[in-house]
């Protein structure tokens, strides 16, 4: 676990590293963040360390962080968009330290509340990437080639057929055990970000797949992984990414087409079929029905297109 406070190294001062690392158990145990926002979190306070170790020119300390002005901050997001960082990331970037600052005072360390008044540029609006139906199934015919163990073809058609038929996240699906599946029934708990819980469909093409890849999982305890790499343990999200980036070769697919694409076309493909907004946010485990709404905007561009190809009246 130190080796990933090192990069704080030749920024800060000890003080400074081992409060780091009490403010990262926070983000987990307490705020309940993925690992995922939370290695992200961490990333973002090394930048802002990097950039304030070539400002003062020495190793940042407490008195340092107390003293820092809301033009510090500011120049660090200047600094920043200048690197052509998106503004996604620099938005992320101003929670990171606004998440740290108030854990500082929150623990009595210091108080610095010129990052609360900081407003970092809206990020532009991006709509998600959807695959077609069509393409979602030849994606899944792809995944059953590409393996030479046929346990691990079986865990790749299993793995996507569960994400896309459930719109999981990537992490939410690697992090199932054996004993998490249940299948004789009709749905299945999740456990998603904040550690909020949700009911999703256990779809019979899911349940199905899911069986077939347990007849060949090399373990079968319940408390084991259900998706597992070669060595046994549970496999890493860089090996799945891998695998998409293969599929997408083979199917000539843009970049845009990632894991989290299958969770896209769920929820797109779920609209597109009738399904109601509120139903969609509920099974994609949205707190905000805003997050969801933008899948309806797709749906909205695809009824257009059609209308415009088809229409009499169109041209």
């Amino acid at each position: 676990m130190q080796s990933e406070f090192n990069p704080f190294e030749s920024t800060t001062t000890e003080k400074v590293r081992q409060i780091i690392q009490k403010w990262q158990s926070y983000l987990i145990s307490e705020r309940r963040l993925s690992l995922l926002t939370a290695s992200s979190y961490l990333e973002d306070l090394k930048e802002f360390f990097t950039f304030l170790l070539d400002s003062l020119g020495k190793e940042v300390d407490l008195e340092d962080l107390e003293k820092l002005t809301i033009t510090d901050f500011r120049s660090f997001l200047a600094w920043r968009a200048e690197q052509k960082i998106a503004k996604s990331s620099i938005a992320r970037g101003v929670s990171a330290l606004k998440n740290f600052f108030r854990f500082l005072m929150r623990e009595g360390i210091l108080e610095n509340k010129a990052i609360m008044t900081v407003r970092s540029a809206r990020p532009n609006k991006i709509l998600p990437h959807p695959l077609s139906s069509e393409q979602a199934q030849q994606f899944l015919k792809i995944a059953r080639t590409l393996q030479k163990e046929s346990w691990q073809a079986e865990r790749d058609v299993a793995l996507f057929t569960l994400m896309y038929g459930a719109g999981l996240r990537i992490a939410e699906a690697l992090s199932l055990n054996i004993r998490d599946i249940p299948l004789e029934a009709d749905v299945m708990t999740i456990t998603g970000k904040g550690n909020k819980q949700r009911l999703v469909p256990l779809l019979p093409a899911v349940r199905q797949a899911i069986q077939k890849y347990l007849h060949v999982h090399p373990c079968l305890s319940p408390d084991a992984p259900l998706f597992i790499g070669a060595r046994g343990d549970r496999i890493n999200p860089g090996v799945v990414q891998r695998t998409v980036r293969q599929i997408r070769y083979a199917l000539n697919l843009p970049d845009t087409v990632t894991p989290h694409a299958l969770r896209h076309s769920f929820a797109t493909h779920l609209l597109q079929g009738g399904g109601d907004l509120r139903s969609v946010q509920e099974l994609l485990g949205h707190s905000s029905l805003s997050a969801t709404q933008r899948y309806t905007e797709i749906t909205l561009q695809d009824l257009d297109r059609v209308y415009q190809k088809a229409h009499p009246r169109a041209h």
